[in-house]
């Protein structure tokens, strides 16, 4: 079957211009890192692949990564002064570019981000009109849209947890979605990331964080 439109999706998302996928998208990439790292980041490193690598600058990609990164909507009003508002934050950043990395989708952007206590890198793609793909973190390779809610669970590999883990969200009645796992070896870590058709309670994920096997939990709401 063929996968239907809206008709929200022809017109593009309310947002800061000029384009969908390079600010819309772009901003929603930095906001996404942002709830990943799970603080207010002070040292960024911004790289642009392909064609972002060619036209970040004219297309305000820049500044909509900073947007995104400082916490703001695509339709935030001042997505246009990030670089002057993240100076006044303390927000150290840098640009790097990649124009024939034949490997990654052409919107390709790959944030390494450090704040007091966490650090991450995260790859995300601009798929267009606004919409994007969240493809990897901290090297596990995942892919999830940040549409809904996602729950991301760092975890030794054992026997059993992705059933543990979901008899969690059976309990929660979540529907799982989509589930993607990524490990580094057998009996290693593994990140597990749950798209869910509704939300989950506070008291869930802070079961979930008190295992001694499960090393990390991050819960992205969209409505955040």
């Amino acid at each position: 079957m063929a996968e239907r439109s809206s008709i929200f999706d022809m017109i593009g998302p309310v947002m800061i211009g000029p384009s969908s996928s390079h600010t819309a998208g772009v901003a929603r990439i930095g906001r996404v890192a942002r709830k990943i790292l799970g603080e207010t980041p002070q040292e960024v490193e911004i790289t642009f692949y392909n064609s972002f690598a060619r036209t970040y600058e004219g297309h305000g990609s820049d500044r909509a990564i900073l947007a995104g990164l400082m916490g703001m909507a695509p339709d935030d009003d001042r997505l246009k002064d990030s670089p002057e508002l993240a100076k006044k934050e303390g927000l150290n950043y840098n640009f790097k570019t990649s124009a024939n990395a034949s490997a990654l989708h052409p919107n390709s952007i790959k944030i390494k981000a450090t704040g007091v206590q966490n650090k991450t890198k995260v790859l995300g793609i601009s798929r267009g009109g606004g919409l994007i793909s969240i493809v990897e973190i901290d090297g596990f390779s995942c892919n999830f849209t940040s549409q809904v809610p996602t729950l991301i669970v760092t975890a030794q590999d054992q026997e059993g947890s992705i059933a543990f883990i979901s008899n969690v969200l059976q309990y929660e009645k979540c529907n799982i979605a989509t589930l993607t796992v990524n490990r580094k070896g057998k009996k290693d870590l593994a990140k597990l990331v749950f798209e869910l058709d509704s939300e989950m309670r506070e008291l869930s994920l802070t079961y979930l964080r008190s295992l001694d096997w499960i090393h990390e939990v991050q819960y992205l709401n969209p409505t955040d």
